[in-house]
């Protein structure tokens, strides 16, 4: 049995990517998932490997900006599996890329309703069963955007900005409470979001080679050690894959 044996999570963003390698690997620990996507559908590669596995998940269709579809998200997770250990908001679009002052303002704000928006929801969804039960863990998908503008990510950059505060405030809300809440950074990896980033042409993210690109998997291990007791001393901070010391303590090489 893992780490993480039968622990509940609710996974956003889960068809692809980074949510599709944390949902493989928090599985392989032992998780039972909720993954969670705008169209349960498009998880139905990924649900199929856990369940080939021998692992427990079901999908659900989530648009995370929409608060009454993450609470009926919430309450079908509770149905199923009759508690929630623990929220990845992993969930996030990286468009419109561009400058503000050419920007689409629906763009620009849809951006901000999935990247902060989502997270609130989740966080609100989920929160009052942790609170409840003295225990849960939260990780919000973090960003080197939010502490530092980047040429064309005015949208991206706010709304990761907030999710740091979000996590901050959370934190201090609920982590006297058993609540342990983490912001982390997943770097640069190799997904269909740095494909968009690298058509755009724009800033020096763009230009970094496709190779040079780390793996969604290191991350994925990290989302997983987060989950796990063995993080609890780092509650309420927000850490970055790229800090030697955390990647030695996840077993990440170095």
């Amino acid at each position: 049995m893992g780490q993480l044996s039968d622990q509940v999570i609710i996974l956003t963003g889960a068809s692809r990517g980074i949510g599709a390698a944390a949902a493989l690997e928090l599985a392989a620990n032992g998780a039972k998932l909720c993954l969670s996507a705008r169209s349960a559908s498009s998880c139905s590669g990924v649900l199929e490997q856990i369940k080939n596995s021998g692992g427990e998940a079901f999908a659900a269709s989530c648009d995370v900006s929409d608060y009454a579809a993450v609470e009926k998200m919430t309450a079908e997770t509770m149905d199923r599996f009759g508690r929630i250990d623990a929220l990845v908001n992993n969930a996030g679009i990286v468009d419109p890329i561009g400058a503000i002052a050419t920007s689409d303002p629906d763009e620009w704000a849809q951006n901000i309703s999935v990247n902060l928006v989502g997270v609130y929801n989740g966080i609100r969804a989920v929160l009052p069963h942790f609170l409840k039960q003295s225990s849960g863990v939260i990780i919000n998908i973090s960003s080197g955007a939010a502490h530092g503008p980047m040429d064309g990510w005015s949208a991206y950059c706010s709304g990761k900005a907030g999710v740091y505060m979000m996590t901050r405030a959370t934190a201090l809300e609920a982590g006297e409470k058993g609540v342990r809440v983490y912001g982390f950074a997943p770097g640069i990896v190799d997904t269909d979001m740095q494909g968009v980033i690298r058509a755009s042409g724009i800033n020096s993210v763009s230009q970094i080679p496709r190779e040079n690109l780390a793996p969604a998997d290191e991350p994925a291990k990290a989302i997983a050690w987060l989950c796990s007791d063995a993080a609890s001393d780092l509650a309420g901070q927000e850490l970055s894959i790229r800090d030697e010391t955390l990647r030695k303590r996840i077993g990440l090489s170095v």
